[in-house]
């Protein structure tokens, strides 16, 4: 005959209810044994650590007025320089920035091909419109080409750009070194 598997779960069930009240259980201290708070540390003397401190002077009187000085003692001139060696390091760099030529800008590119005759009569069409700007016919062979002007900024050389739009058939910003004018 076959149990019912309820049946046998329940009967599990009251055989480990009837364990588990006869377990062991934790034993309890009595009140006597057990830990006591733990009595507070005494605090600590730092005093022998501090550094002793000067005596606070006695209160002077009250200052007596002072007179004004009649006359400032001149103050030694000022110099501007560390040693006679700096000074001449700063007069190689002057003098080298007074013959810089070149800086980084930017030229535009008018013409780039094969025939001088063509690049020629681009150079007399711009220089004939506006001759302020400088030209650069270069030759690395087997091409010419036509640069015009020094722009030291990309603004300047977009409106030079613009200036000689439709005048050339061809417009190109480079960037490369260009020559200074200091004098204006």
């Amino acid at each position: 005959m076959k149990t019912p598997p309820n049946a046998v779960l329940a009967a599990a069930l009251l055989a480990l209810a009837a364990c588990a009240a006869q377990a062991p259980r934790a034993p309890v201290r009595p009140p006597e044994t057990a830990r006591a708070a733990p009595a507070p540390l005494p605090a600590d003397d730092l005093a022998r650590y501090h550094l002793p401190l000067p005596a606070a002077p006695p209160p002077a009187a009250a200052p007596a007025p002072v007179a004004a000085p009649a006359a400032r003692a001149a103050a030694p001139p000022p110099t501007a320089h560390a040693n006679a060696a700096a000074d001449q390091r700063l007069r190689d760099q002057a003098y080298t920035n007074q013959t810089v030529r070149y800086t980084q800008g930017y030229r535009l590119l008018v013409y780039l091909g094969l025939e001088r005759e063509a690049a020629m009569s681009v150079r007399r069409t711009v220089i004939g419109r506006y001759p302020s700007e400088t030209d650069y016919l270069v030759f690395k062979a087997p091409m010419y080409r036509l640069y015009i002007g020094d722009y030291t900024s990309k603004l300047e050389a977009e409106r030079g750009r613009a200036r000689l739009r439709g005048l050339v058939p061809r417009l190109e910003l480079e960037s490369t070194s260009v020559l200074l004018d200091k004098n204006p």
